[in-house]
Order: C-alpha cells, then structure tokens, then sequence
C-alpha cells in the first residue's frame, strides 16, 4: 500500500510535512491540498489514511485539525521494508 501510493500522493504529502514540520503545530488539508494543487477532499482522504497508518498524527490548533508527521512511526516502517517485509 505504501510502496506504490496512487501517482506517489502519500509520499508527496509526507514530504511536504516532513519539510514544513519546523512549524510546530503541523499543516491544515486546506494547506496540504493548496500546496499539492490536490482537491481538498483528496488531500483530506490521504491524510486520513495516513493518520490510521499511524504515519501522521492530527491535532486541533485553534479550532482546526492539523496533521503532523510522526517520525518514529516513520522510521519504524522504513525498517521494515528495509528488512524486506
């Protein structure tokens, strides 16, 4: 599921937060989407099915939910597909 996301989206999103993550309280699928010139309810399914992967963690900021990357989960999948799973 990960090694092959539809036309890379998932990676293009962890990308994009991984780079933005110096802002700490994450990004809004508004941003994501505008960004990645994606439709927004695009961007709001990738997000979630990356959230339910444990790969993003989402968190309310001033009313708004924010997604953020979590880089331990991250590098926990990485080891494994490095390890040939």
């Amino acid at each position: 599921m990960l090694r092959t996301p539809v036309d890379g989206t998932r990676l293009r999103i962890l990308r994009l937060l991984r780079e933005q993550d110096a802002a700490a309280d994450g990004m809004t699928e508004e941003t994501v989407a505008a960004r990645l010139g994606l439709p927004r309810p695009v961007a709001l399914t990738h997000l979630r099915l990356l959230t339910a992967l444990g790969l993003l963690r989402a968190g309310r900021s001033a009313g708004r939910v924010r997604y953020r990357c979590d880089e331990v989960r991250i590098a926990e999948v990485t080891q494994l597909f490095e390890k040939g799973w």
